[in-house]
């Protein structure tokens, strides 16, 4: 690699400050009313930034990547707010100088040399290392003429998938509107529904329930025929506050046992059911939430969110058997390899990987991502960038349709000698 270059950039959605929402922050418009209480936040909403890498190869090609948080950054267990001007000169000072001169061909070799840098004392941002290790994705996908997928399969021993990765749409506030956008495209795992205030929820959890009642029967109406959609919806941790851990098991199991037969007859996940502030607490929330729903013979999956977000803590929910489902939000875990050996690690156990990530990234990111989740075969991956549900959606299923394409294409060789 020739050289490293970074630029500040947008990002595809906003940064927004959790902990002043679920605190009560009342909505304005789009914005929010109210003082921000997560630290490095100017406001409670505020425009997302992000920092375009450039790697450019020894024959002069030009490799990308794009370094971006979460939209809840600085909240439950996760890097400080990602401030672009602030975080590009460590790209083009400690990163360049680890890099340069290097094989674009070596991307698990350069990802770990990535994954290893300090900057005093403290290792790079997860931003930084999603960012750069897409951009050695890139580049050794460009060296080798080969697609991303098949590089990340030579480097972690996969077999990738031969279908799309079911795509899971997210639907923002227009929950409503995007969910009917997402019946009639028929999209696999829908419609997140961002249900992250009791306001949304309701008091008793009553308009959660209504919303999945609706919800079951549009898609009836508006699904083609054989349109079986899996319903996933994230609450942020609001149940716990409306339930108050340590919950009433009956009480719980009630209400999971309503929300399950609103939402019948398709299969339902909920994500994030509560918020207890630590990763073991977490953990023991959720494990206890599990087998209660089990032992009820209630068939809710609940997904971890809040307190998963690096590969040890990955790797602890799946040991703990604390969830059906776990979101690996590849920002939060750095390094783009390390969300595919996320999703390899609960291969062989009853947990599913969720190859989520942000609506505030960027198209350059998504689009490495669903090289991600072809190589692993997860069970889901989010649409994304943005919460317009269209584009991310459309990102993240083309990509996926064009790589799978040019690796049949490798196989299906005519009789002259052409693809």
């Amino acid at each position: 690699m020739a050289s490293v270059r970074a630029m500040p950039t947008v990002s595809g959605f906003f940064f927004d400050d959790q902990r002043a929402i679920k605190a009560g922050a009342k909505q304005d418009g789009f914005t929010y009313r109210g003082d921000p209480v997560t630290p490095g936040f100017d406001r409670i909403r505020q425009a997302g930034e992000s920092v375009s890498v450039i790697l450019e190869l020894d024959d002069g090609t030009v490799a990308r990547g794009d370094c971006a948080a979460v939209q809840y950054s600085g909240a439950g267990g996760r890097d400080p707010l990602f401030r672009a001007a602030e975080f590009a000169p460590v790209v083009e000072g400690t990163v360049a100088d680890a890099l340069v001169g290097r094989s674009a061909r070596e991307f698990r070799e350069n990802a770990e040399i990535l994954d290893s840098l300090t900057t005093d004392g403290e290792r790079l941002h997860t931003a930084i290392r999603y960012g750069v290790s897409q951009a050695l994705l890139d580049a050794a996908a460009i060296a080798r003429r080969d697609t991303k997928t098949d590089v990340l399969a030579d480097a972690y021993g996969t077999v990738p998938a031969t279908d799309p990765v079911p795509v899971f749409g997210q639907s923002g506030d227009d929950r409503r509107h995007n969910a009917e956008k997402m019946l009639l495209k028929g999209v696999p795992v829908l419609p997140h529904g961002l249900f992250n205030s009791v306001e949304k929820v309701g008091s008793e959890g009553e308009r959660l329930i209504t919303y999945l009642d609706w919800l079951s029967h549009r898609a009836v109406e508006l699904g083609s025929d054989g349109y079986e959609p899996r319903f996933h919806v994230d609450v942020y941790g609001v149940l716990g506050e409306v339930f108050e851990c340590p919950y009433d098991r009956d009480e719980i199991t009630d209400y999971f046992a309503d929300l399950r037969d609103a939402a019948a007859p398709f299969p339902l996940q909920v994500e994030g059911p509560m918020d207890e502030g630590g990763r073991g607490e977490q953990i023991y929330a959720m494990a206890e939430l599990r087998d209660g729903l089990a032992d009820a013979g209630v068939g809710v999956d609940i997904v971890a969110d809040e307190w998963c977000n690096t590969f040890a803590d990955v790797q602890a929910f799946v040991d703990a058997a604390a969830a059906d489902v776990v979101q690996i939000k590849t920002p939060d875990l750095g390094g783009i390899g390390r969300s595919a050996e996320a999703v390899l690690y609960c291969d062989g156990t009853d947990t599913r990987a969720y190859l989520g990530g942000t609506c505030n990234e960027t198209v350059t990111s998504a689009r490495a991502c669903a090289h991600v989740a072809l190589a692993t075969d997860a069970a889901q991956t989010l649409a994304k960038p943005g919460m317009g549900f269209d584009e991310g959606y459309m990102v993240m299923e083309n990509e996926m349709r064009r790589a799978l394409a040019r690796r049949d294409a490798r196989t299906t060789v005519t009789t002259d000698g052409r693809y």
